[in-house]
Order: structure tokens, then sequence, then C-alpha cells
């Protein structure tokens, strides 16, 4: 088994150390130069960190692999202002892209890769218009960078469910063919029939034993009615642990029926991923990350789209998205930023698997001996620093084996 040796790192910003690690996790952490040379200098690469901030590798729980258009010319956004807009602005143009789904996806997985994320979760779109080609270019992606990362994949029908004729059996067809995961979007406002939608998802679920991830844009009452829908699947099909919802806007108003869906969803283990909108004080989008660190409810941090049909935002690079979450947090002390920075990494791990320990205010996991070989030295004097001046060199670790260094693939 191979063996990696991080000579002079700073576990999340702490005292120099060596860390030793290999495929199945964390081995050894010990001052500079004191780990036992008769296995430093025989079996282990050594990769000298120069003093950089050893953390976690960062998770992108919720991107569009199928949608980007990074590394291709730039095209003004063309969508107008409704979701539903955006979302026949990319079925008009997806086909008309310069490159295939797999080639684009595969691209953007490598720079996400190559600036630090080793754990993602992406959605692929299932529809009566691209049938499974976008789940298959994302396939492809994850093909391709296997031996870099752990890649899950959302069949996810974006343009609702029942609207078309087809779409539960080709989302049936995706999860026979690799898809971790099945998604659901706006019961209300898109398939309009919230319970047929609901239970359309979590019967899929229930019958290839996988987990669900919905994306919730509603707001207000309108979202907690269908999160309730959802926490009340949850609770029946006895799906604790394994059940996301991204978005959930619904719960950044801090109504009256938020605390009661707080409490539901902590005590169903529901993980939410968020992407760092930015809302405003009419129509609040952000999540209460520090409440919901507080409540031990699992979350995460995405990317979104990349500079695909829907935005130009998003260059895959996470240590730029854990900027933008302590930003519309409106947080400026460190241990806030650093509780972002403990979202964008081990947060999104532990939506991706339920059984890792949680995180909570100030708790900084993932460089410990037994803790995963996911990692990632950034640079700075602090983690808070490294958050601000976002540095492109960097070290990636996955599974104990460097796969980037200083923003190329390895």
């Amino acid at each position: 088994m191979t063996l990696t040796l991080l000579h002079d790192v700073r576990p999340w910003g702490g005292a120099p150390a060596d860390v030793l690690v290999d495929a199945d996790g964390i081995r050894e952490i010990a001052a500079p130069g004191t780990i036992d040379p008769a296995i430093t200098t025989a079996d282990a690469v050594t990769i000298h960190g120069d003093g950089g901030i050893l953390i976690p590798s960062f998770s992108d729980v919720h991107v569009h692999l199928d949608s980007t258009r990074m590394g291709l010319p730039f095209r003004p956004n063309t969508a107008g202002e409704t979701r539903w807009s955006h979302i026949m602005n990319d079925r008009e143009n997806w086909r008309s892209a310069e490159r295939p789904v797999a080639e684009r996806a595969t691209y953007t997985l490598g720079r996400m890769i190559a600036q630090g994320a080793t754990r993602v979760r992406s959605h692929a779109q299932v529809d009566a218009d691209s049938g499974l080609e976008k789940f298959e270019g994302v396939l492809a992606a994850r093909e391709a960078h296997r031996q870099r990362a752990a890649v899950e994949i959302v069949a996810f029908p974006q343009v609702g469910i029942h609207l078309e004729d087809g779409v539960p059996d080709l989302l049936d067809a995706a999860l026979r063919s690799g898809a971790d995961l099945i998604g659901g979007i706006d019961p209300c406002e898109i398939d309009r029939d919230p319970v047929r939608h609901l239970d359309t998802v979590f019967d899929l679920a229930d019958r290839h034993g996988v987990g669900v991830d919905i994306h919730l844009h509603e707001g207000g009452s309108l979202g907690l009615f269908s999160l309730d829908l959802v926490l009340e699947r949850t609770r029946a099909l006895g799906m604790t642990g394994r059940v996301s919802v991204s978005h959930a806007f619904s719960l950044a108003d801090r109504s009256p029926g938020v605390d009661r869906a707080l409490e539901q969803i902590a005590e169903l283990d529901v993980a939410l991923t968020t992407i760092a909108p930015k809302g405003s004080l009419s129509v609040p989008l952000d999540l209460p990350v520090e409440r919901l660190l507080q409540m031990g409810i699992r979350v995460g941090l995405g990317m979104d789209g990349q500079r695909d049909y829907w935005s130009p935002w998003g260059d895959g690079d996470m240590l730029e998205r854990t900027w933008m979450l302590a930003f519309t947090q409106g947080f400026s002390r460190d241990d806030l930023i650093e509780d972002c920075l403990a979202i964008g990494t081990w947060g999104g791990a532990s939506v991706i698997d339920a059984a890792l320990p949680r995180l909570a205010p100030g708790v900084r996991p993932g460089v410990a001996v037994g803790d995963p070989a996911e990692l990632v030295v950034v640079r700075g004097d602090t983690p808070t620093a490294a958050v601000m001046d976002r540095d492109p060199r960097r070290i990636v670790i996955h599974r104990g084996r460097v796969v980037a260094q200083d923003d190329e693939l390895t």
C-alpha cells in the first residue's frame, strides 16, 4: 500500500507536523522529522507542505456537471427572470455547446479536483428531451476521474416528473445504470402536484434502496408545506439519515414554522445543502448555518451551476465558494469564517456519509489519526487568511495519494 508523508503542514492552522497517510486514512501525526525514518525513507512518498494549512478536502455536494460550460467561450446569459425560463433556456441551448456533455463534465470535474475537491455530489438531468444523455455524460466524467475523487450522481428530474411522458421510467433506468440517489424539484411549483411528485420520488428510492436529494427553492409557507411532505415520507419509509434537501429557502425567512421544521430535520437526520445565495430583507435565501451546526444538522456547500445556461457564476473553486458563504452570512469573526470552511470541507463529507461525526460551532474535524485521507493543503497565515486570499497553490490528496498540486492534476 502506498504511503504519503506530508512534511511540515499545520493541521487546521495549528503547530507544524508531519502527517503519514495511506488509502485507508491518516496513520500518524507527529512533530516534523519524528515519524519512524525506516518507514518514511523506504516506503513513503514525501511531499513538502512548506508550512501550509492541512484541512479536509473540499466537498462539493450540489453541482450540475451536466450543464457546465467551463473551459468554453463565454456566452451571455439569455435566460429570463423565472426559474422555468432558466430551465427552458438550458433545454434550448445545451445541444449547441461546443463540446458534448461528457467532455464538458470531465473537464469541469478535473478543475474542481485540481482546486481541492475530492468528494462531489452531482445532479444529472433526466427528462423527455435529453433522455439519459446528460446522465451518461456525468457517468463518463466520474469514470475518467475515479482515481482522483469520489463522485455521487443524482438522477435529477429538472423539468418535473409528470409534465412529460416517460420520465419516471427514465429515472428508473438511470438508477439501474449507476445513479446513487433520486432527485426531485419544487413539487408544488413545477409539477403542481406535490403528493404525486414526492410519492414517485420516494417510491423510486424505496425500490432501488437509494437516498433522496430534493431541490426545494419554494420559499415561505409553500416551501414549508413541501418540506413537511418530504419529512412525512422520510419518517414513513424509515429513511432517517438518507434524505437531503438542497437550497431549502423556506428555512431562511425565520417564520414561526421554521422552528418546527428544524426540529424534525434534526430528528430525522435530514441533511441540508446550500450554494451561499445572496438574498434580501424581503426575500431571504441564506440558511441559518450557525443554528444548524448548534442543532447537529448536517449541512454542506455546493457550487451549483458552473458558467452554464443559468448564470455566469462558478469556477470550480470551493475555497472561493467558502468565501461566498462567509460573505453572504455576514461573518467577520475568525471562528465563524472557520465554521464556513468546516462546512465546505467536512460538512459536505457528512452530507454524503451520515456516519461521519457531526460538525458543531468551533469543531474542526477531519485531520486526526483515523480520519479519511481526503485532504488539501492550502496557503495562509491562518485558516481565515486562506479563505480571504484563496492562493491557488494547493496540494490535493485522495485516498492517501496526491492527485493535484499547484492547480494541476497529477
